[in-house]
């Protein structure tokens, strides 16, 4: 692993990223002056072959109203331009410096390789994804709530995917919300609020005692570290779009998640792992039931769909990481429970949207039907 920083020349602002005030960027240097006396913020971005949105990732850190930050990016041996554009954003900002993996590694265990440069005297620190980036005032927001609440371990914000608002849910204003409540509320179903990587903040003591970071063996391990961190913090809020996502169709992970239905086995893992610490006995025993119960149901309709065998073992192989051997007979009997609902829906009228009643189209729908 190879690191290179940048010299002490000062990087000058440019316009590549005009989605970004001009105000923000000259409050920026304005800031500068007050930087020693904020706490440090190391920012972290891995990296692979992403030449195609890496500057703009860079621009927006170089953008952050809040001015005490250092920043190191990963690359994982990326075969197009994305080392080079690191390089030179190194070398034109001090703050900024460049790590290379020796070897390919997978993408969480390059998540782990980022946070484990952070600075040794950071106080809080931020991954922000290649591919993705922040708005100008996401740090110096997120910090705040920081500041204002020690007792906070984890910020979150909205986000946006693409054109959606996403990780909402929470009642405004819902700055601090109790660790154990929180992780709670994740394991019973409730809205889903820790985003992604990129949309959160942590204090810096707990990504150290917590290494890996990031489970490598779970393909949503960013949910996972919220509740493995909450048992020991609460949970702050901003109710403001501090983070941009881009929806990652195409990558082998994305893939492999989608085709697999990686998230089923998550939720069941996190239930079995965390849920004795944040449920009662009740709630747990029941929700471990609902769940178990609706991982046959999901197993049953793939029935249908004539899975592959790498598939098949792949649940199977979760079921009994958490305790349960994969059953046949119970398999067969979310089968049948599925038919039946099938056919039941067959014998009952189409129901009609909202939208087909207001113009009618349920009435054509069901007429031209019967002819």
């Amino acid at each position: 692993m190879n690191t290179e920083a940048g010299p002490t020349a000062t990087r000058p602002a440019t316009d590549l990223i005009g989605k970004f005030s001009a105000a923000s960027l000259s409050l920026q240097g304005a800031k500068e002056r007050q930087a020693p006396s904020l706490p440090l913020v190391s920012i972290v971005t891995p990296a692979y072959n992403e030449e195609k949105h890496l500057s703009e990732c860079i621009e927006s850190v170089l953008a952050q109203t809040y001015p005490n930050w250092d920043y190191t990016i990963v690359d994982n041996c990326s075969t197009d331009e994305t080392l080079a554009i690191a390089k030179k954003y190194a070398a034109a900002d001090p703050r900024i410096r460049v790590v290379t993996n020796s070897l390919l590694v997978p993408a969480v265990d390059n998540f782990n390789i980022a946070l484990r440069q952070i600075s040794n005297v950071s106080k809080y620190c931020k991954m922000v994804l290649a591919d993705d980036w922040i708005f100008p005032d996401c740090l110096e927001r997120m910090v705040g709530v920081m500041e204002e609440y020690p007792t906070v371990g984890v910020v979150g914000a909205y986000g946006l995917l693409g054109r959606w608002v996403l990780w909402t849910g929470l009642p405004y204003p819902s700055t601090v919300v109790p660790g154990r409540e929180i992780g709670r509320q994740r394991l019973l179903g409730g809205p889903y609020v820790f985003g992604s990587q990129t949309s959160v903040l942590f204090r810096s003591d707990l990504v150290r005692a917590n290494d890996p970071f990031y489970n490598p063996s779970n393909d949503h391990s960013d949910s996972e570290a919220c509740l493995a961190v909450l048992k020991e913090c609460d949970f702050g809020f901003v109710h403001q779009v501090l983070t941009f996502s881009r929806e990652r169709a195409g990558t082998s992970l994305l893939t492999k998640s989608r085709y697999l239905n990686t998230l089923a086995g998550n939720l069941l893992h996190e239930l079995v792992v965390y849920g004795p610490y944040y449920l009662d006995a009740d709630e747990y025993s029941r929700r471990v039931a609902a769940a178990v119960s609706g991982y046959y149901d999901f197993l049953a309709r793939s029935l249908l769909q004539w899975r592959s065998k790498d598939f098949w073992n792949y649940h199977a192989q979760k079921l009994e990481e958490r305790g349960f051997s994969f059953s046949r007979v119970r398999l067969a009997a979310a089968f049948g429970k599925l038919l039946a609902r099938g056919f039941i829906n067959r014998l009952r009228p189409p129901s009609r949207t909202r939208s087909e009643r207001d113009w009618g189209l349920g009435e054509s729908i069901t007429s031209s039907a019967c002819k």
